[in-house]
């Protein structure tokens, strides 16, 4: 059995994510993963610790990750995030991620990453 450590900097680089903000909080630890676009699904039925996997890049993420106390948000399909959503997401200590896969392979691939 490989024993993988569940922390994003783990995760991001055995999967290739790019680091766009929170690059000094990476040691948070990965709890599991909830993947929608609509923000108040995410209110209503992400829970702490979780990464949110989402092709959303407006500033409203940033808040929306904070109040729930997620580890990140990993912004799918390459979508380009505008330099104040990142600020914002620096201020806040809300860690972005990029993944270049689609939201079905990332959820896929972070799910088997946190069940080995």
């Amino acid at each position: 059995m490989i024993y993988m450590k569940n922390d994003l900097k783990s995760i991001a680089d055995e999967l290739g994510f790019k680091y766009l903000s929170g690059k000094n909080l990476l040691n948070r630890e990965v709890t599991g993963a909830y993947v929608s676009d609509l923000l108040s699904d995410v209110v209503g039925k992400a829970a702490e610790g979780m990464v949110w996997i989402t092709s959303q890049v407006h500033i409203n993420i940033v808040a929306v990750a904070f109040m729930k106390d997620l580890s990140a948000i990993i912004v799918i399909d390459e979508r380009e995030v505008e330099a104040a959503v990142l600020e914002k997401a620096q201020e806040e200590g809300v860690v972005i991620l990029s993944s270049i896969m689609s939201a079905f392979e990332t959820a896929g691939k972070l799910y088997r990453l946190l069940n080995r």
